[in-house]
């Protein structure tokens, strides 16, 4: 297994950012808002953080608990939303269950979207048009160039297949266009039903090696084919957030592989492929 130097790639994106804002007379601002006490958000957050004044950007955080009134929420994204020193705003998630998610993320001024999350940057960039490019699926791009980069090829894309694991239709969506616009053709998969065929591809193994009849019922047999495509595809982006759910029989050999999910568990921060299960496949894989 290859590893992509994602800190690399994050150190010089930084170092062009901040070039870029050593030029301009205005200091960008970032407003961020964050909710409840979700350890991988927080981890985000304070990365966040120390990416935006290490380049030069005023970075202001909005912390509320998890029992906070949603109203209270709203109101300070509309103050970001008026504040001239703030040119960008995101709202941290996932929130917790209480909230109405797509409500507060449709208080966020379009101009101010960091994330390209409200509706209509969504509907925009799906239509392929707009300068707005959501960031989470631009920085997993990245990490796929770079791979490009490295092998020397400009038609690295051409006729690669790439599967997007994910936990909802919005981002497995927008990742599918964002592998398009380079050239690869995608589609996604939600982890509910991948998990499903996951589960029965262990058994069928476990009953094979028994001798005993195999019974497959519809949603097993979607769930396992779902499972089998993973093997097909040229690239794999899983952002699931489910520690060491990739395992090396999903991965193609020769597959780029990169992680998108982070978790924290006794202290360790860890992503959603299995490291131990994979290092010995010929795959190009992302660290968390």
């Amino acid at each position: 297994m290859k590893l992509i130097k994602g800190r690399e790639i994050a150190d010089k994106i930084l170092r062009e950012v901040s070039g870029g804002i050593g030029a301009e007379r205005l200091i960008p601002g970032l407003g961020v808002v964050l909710v409840g006490n979700d350890q991988a958000s927080k981890i985000y957050v304070g990365l966040k953080e120390k990416a935006a004044r290490d380049v030069g950007v005023n970075f202001f955080k909005a912390e509320f608990d998890s029992d906070e009134d949603e109203k209270n929420i709203l109101k300070k994204i509309e103050k970001f939303n008026a504040d001239e020193k703030v040119h960008g705003i995101i709202v941290q998630l996932p929130l917790p269950k209480k909230f109405d998610t797509q409500k507060i993320i449709n208080s966020i001024s379009p101009k101010k979207d960091v994330d390209g999350f409200c509706p209509e940057n969504i509907e925009k960039f799906l239509k392929g048009f707009g300068n707005i490019f959501p960031v989470f699926p631009g920085a997993i791009m990245a990490m796929i160039e770079s791979v490009a980069e490295t092998k020397h090829r400009s038609n690295f894309a051409e006729k690669r297949k790439g599967v997007v694991v994910c936990n909802s239709d919005i981002f497995g969506k927008i990742m599918v266009e964002a592998l398009r616009r380079k050239g690869i053709k995608g589609e996604y998969v939600l982890v509910k039903e991948l998990r499903e065929g996951k589960e029965k591809k262990g058994e069928e193994e476990r009953e094979r090696e028994k001798g005993e009849e195999i019974k497959i019922g519809m949603e097993e047999k979607n769930g396992l084919m779902k499972f089998e495509k993973l093997k097909e595809t040229d690239v794999l982006v899983s952002a699931c957030g489910i520690s060491n759910f990739i395992i090396s029989e999903m991965v193609k050999d020769g597959a780029i592989v990169i992680d998108g999910g982070i978790t924290k568990i006794d202290g360790k921060v860890v992503g959603d492929v299995d490291f131990e299960s994979c290092v010995y496949t010929n795959s190009t894989t992302s660290a968390c």
